[in-house]
């Protein structure tokens, strides 16, 4: 039987099928083996996350993190890590042989080398997430992967500038390139058709120059744009509040100035404005490839009053932003608002009436400005986490506040907001005295009413009851006020319901006598302050209850009687200072039990008896002052061999027998005023003086000299005390000078021959006079060669340094150092901002630069002029600010 025909179109499609089953065949292999080349490239895989990947494994779409499409193409490659399983090695660029691929998504790895540039020729690419790795080399030019909704390449270490390529992808919803290094300028074409879609835009802690582009007022859907930690500068641009979706918008750390556009009341779903900020960038730091970035951006004027009415502010964070003027009053929107941080400005005025409305408000920061007036008993704080008014000029009473439901948070959860309020939350809370209290222990809240002029009695504390947990812990901040009265037992009341309670109120001029039932009175107290008052009495015995207690300051006051021996029930104490009273009686041995102790201070009392021998047991302890008092006895010679002490004074008292000195700590010069101590004579001739004797206390009880010597009293054959201590003055100041000699002929001798073989020649070129001669000898004379003592900060650049250059030319000198490569221009970006400050404190930029040419030919129209000395690699800016 002859076999039958098929038809045509029945053999055509027969022909299709089997072409493509064996294009899909060929198309598997071809899939198969460029994950096994990626696998390749992986050096280490400790969680196994790859160990299926095996050309033993029939189908390549069951390995793990591997999804294919119908037809076996891989359409997605999402290896997800997790502590202890992150893959480390180089990134294949075999993976751009999946020509169907939609995800690649790798975080948080161990990828370094090159970024593959053949990835961007993936035209399917939807979603490349790569953050977190160890990613080097640039994003091209020229990009093929149009459809691209999702680009993350946040925390790696990519350069190059940011191509105007990644602006013109029509899909482009979310583009995350944090801690990098990327420079120069955003490109103007961000805001340009392209950014359409794009809803979430961080380009944080980079390199990135110039200014922030007024095009990017044109990203209408715009909800996110984070600036922060790069050296921008000019201003922010009005244009942003075309932005009527923009819910977070930070720029802090770069060098901005101007005024803060009362146009961003435009954007009425903002929810988080952060101007400036002190702490590390949210998410982390690329600290391990350069310095922290300081915050440069100083603008002028205060907060428009249209942001403060923006109905959806949630965190307005600008410390340290140099804002003036007067706070807004109209927050009657302010139903949202959670934070606020305008710390460290020069705001004046009062507190507004207005922040009463906002009931939510849990952070309220307005330390260290020029604030007047009283403070609103309605204000929310009771419910605060933080509120910080210390440093201003308020005044009046503390006053009881009004007892308030504290509503918890409305921020959603996993939200942008939320991050942002965690974040500042736990730093604030976490820099705040936290080696004060106990292991285990974090801090809950704090209020601070610190270095103001505030008067009366502080009955009650201003916390509500449901904000402590016995897990939780709250401090109370009122010293340097002028708060009377006595010690009210209720400025102890909710300590109990807490783990950790902290109170100081040193430095007022409350009176009366410690209350006898303390112990009982908070049993949680772990700090407790109350130096430099006028109280009298006893210290009472039930302090020994405080078992928690780790910092006790009662020093000067007008305490009497024993130190109680109850203190040996204090296990956590870390410091006792009960300096400058009245007290009287021995020093109890039993404080050799307070094993935890650093600080013991007891100087300038009426102390008498031995120095125990036990005090030496004190494992921990690095400073014991017992100056000032009447001590007797010998000095323990086992202080000789302490390896922890490192500052010991027994001065002024009636000491005798042999000094164990060690060179370190126990010194001759610690233990003046005892003209019975043997080996010390020399300096037993000095009369104290009144800062020496504290408030003068022993005055009546020390001898003008030493006991005369038998043997030196018959004849002159022999020296005494004074001919000696004569001889041994003179010996030295002959060795003095014979040094600044030596010293003197090395300076004009040695030390130009030195600098002609490293430098060559110096030159100082001035573009303006302020009417001083200055060299750069002359900076490293008014510092003392940069020395420590003239020392007086420290910033992510180097320290800066007081000196005066002139007679009444007292200058701020901040060092630099050039050891880290964006420094040229983060600095060159910081002269151009600086040379456009007009403040009143700010006279002149002086410039000292070593091995720097790359500034030489900079423009001459700015307030500042250079010190050219080409030497080694470093370079110093000096700042001349009124001091």
């Amino acid at each position: 039987m002859a076999a039958q025909t098929l038809p045509p179109k029945l053999l055509l499609l027969l022909l299709v099928l089997l072409l493509g089953d064996s294009t899909s065949v060929s198309g598997g292999s071809g899939e198969r083996e460029a994950l096994m080349k990626f696998k390749e490239a992986v050096t280490s895989d400790p969680g196994g996350l790859l160990r299926d990947w095996t050309p033993a494994s029939a189908d390549h779409c069951r390995w793990p993190g591997v999804s294919c499409g119908t037809g076996g193409e891989v359409v997605a490659l999402n290896v997800t890590s997790s502590p202890g399983r992150s893959l480390a090695g180089a990134l294949s660029p075999a993976v751009a042989a999946l020509r169907e691929l939609r995800v690649l998504a790798l975080p948080s790895h161990a990828f370094s080398g090159p970024l593959p540039p053949a990835i961007w020729s993936l035209r399917r690419l939807r979603v490349l997430d790569l953050s977190g790795n160890r990613l080097q080399g640039e994003i091209p030019a020229a990009l093929a992967c149009v459809g691209l909704q999702t680009l993350d390449l946040a925390y790696n270490q990519l350069n190059g500038s940011v191509p105007s390529a990644l602006f013109a992808l029509p899909a482009l919803r979310r583009l995350s390139l944090t801690s990098n290094r990327f420079g120069g300028a955003i490109p103007d074409e961000l805001g340009g058709n392209g950014c359409r879609s794009l809803l979430f835009l961080d380009l944080s802690w980079n390199l990135l120059v110039g200014g922030i582009p007024w095009s990017l007022g044109n990203c209408s859907q715009l909800e996110a744009l984070l600036l922060s930690s790069n050296l921008l500068d000019d201003i922010i641009p009005p244009e942003i509040g075309q932005l009527k979706n923009l819910r977070a918008l930070d720029v802090s750390r770069n060098s901005l100035s101007g005024p803060v556009p009362a146009e961003l009341g435009g954007c009425v779903q903002l929810s988080v404005l952060v101007l400036s900020n002190p702490y590390a960038p949210l998410g982390g730091s690329n600290s391990s490839y350069y310095g922290e970035v300081d915050d440069f951006n100083y603008f002028q004027g205060g907060i428009p009053e249209a942001v403060a009415a923006l109905p959806k502010l949630s965190v307005l964070w600008a410390p340290r932003a140099t804002l003036e003027g007067e706070l807004p009053g109209n927050w009657s929107s302010c139903q949202s608002l959670e934070m606020i941080n305008l710390g460290e400005n020069l705001l004046s005025g009062g507190i507004p009436k207005g922040l009463v409305e906002c009931e939510n408000l849990r952070f309220l920061n307005l330390s260290s400005n020029k604030l007047t007036g009283s403070v609103d008993p309605s204000l929310p704080v009771p419910c605060m986490d933080v509120f910080d008014v210390s440093g201003n000029q308020l005044s009046g009473a503390i006053p009881l506040f009004i007892s308030k439901n504290c509503l918890s948070s409305q921020s959603p959860l996993d939200d942008l907001v939320s991050e942002y309020s965690s974040f500042f939350t736990y730093q604030a809370l976490a820099g705040f005295m936290s080696s004060s209290l106990p292991l285990g222990t974090h801090l809950t809240s704090y209020h601070s009413f610190s270095r103001n002029n505030f008067t009366g009695t502080v009955t009650s504390l201003p916390l509500a009851a449901e904000k402590l947990g016995m897990q939780g812990s709250y401090a109370f901040l009122a010293n340097g006020n002028q708060l009377s009265g006595q010690l009210q037992p209720g400025l102890f009341d909710k300590c109990n319901s807490s783990r950790g309670f902290i109170v100081e109120v040193s430095d007022n001029l409350i009176a009366g006598a410690i209350p006898a039932e303390i112990g009982s009175l908070c049993s949680s107290l772990v700090v407790l302050g109350i130096a430099g008052n006028q109280l009298s009495g006893t210290i009472p015995s039930s302090i020994g209850e405080l078992s928690y207690l780790t910092s006790l300051d009662l020093s000067r006051n007008h305490l009497g009687g024993e130190i109680p021996t109850s203190v040996k029930n204090l296990p956590h104490l870390d410091r006792l200072s009960l300096a400058h009273n009245l007290l009287n009686g021995t020093i109890p041995s039993d404080i050799s039990q307070l094993h935890a102790l650093r600080v013991l201070d007891l100087s300038s009392n009426f102390l008498t008896g031995a120095i125990p021998d036990a005090l030496v047991n004190l494992r921990n302890l690095t400073v014991l002052l017992l100056d000032n008092n009447k001590l007797t006895g010998k000095i323990p010679s086992g202080f000789a061999n302490s390896a922890s002490l490192s500052l010991f004074n027994a001065s002024f008292n009636n000491l005798s027998g042999p000094v164990p000195t060690n060179g370190n700590t126990v010194r001759c010069d610690s233990v003046i005023g005892n003209p019975l101590l043997q080996s010390c004579h020399v300096y037993t001739l000095a009369v104290p003086s009144a800062a020496q004797q504290g408030r003068g206390l022993n005055s009546n009880d020390y001898n003008d000299t030493a006991p005369s010597d038998p043997q030196n009293e018959g004849g002159n054959n022999s020296f005494n005390a004074i001919e000696i201590a004569s001889i041994t003055s003179a010996t030295a100041i002959v060795s003095v000078l014979l040094a600044l000699i030596v010293l003197f002929i090395y300076t004009r001798k040695c030390a130009p021959r030195m600098s002609a073989r490293s430098s060559g020649r110096r030159e100082v070129t001035l573009f303006q006079d302020i009417g001083v001669p200055i060299t750069y000898e002359t900076v490293v004379r008014a510092t003392g060669s940069f020395n420590a003592s003239n020392c007086i900060g420290s910033g992510g650049f180097g320290a800066t340094y007081k000196a005066e250059i002139a007679p009444g030319v007292l200058v701020a000198i901040k060092r630099l150092s050039v050891g880290r490569f964006q420094g040229a221009q983060q600095f060159d970006a910081e002269i151009k901002t600086l040379g456009r400050l007009r403040h009143p404190n700010l006279v002149t930029l002086f410039l000292t630069f070593r091995m720097l040419p790359y500034f030489h030919n900079a423009p001459r129209n700015l307030n500042y002029f250079y010190c050219l000395t080409f030497e080694n690699f470093s370079y110093a800016k000096l700042l001349l600010l009124l001091i």
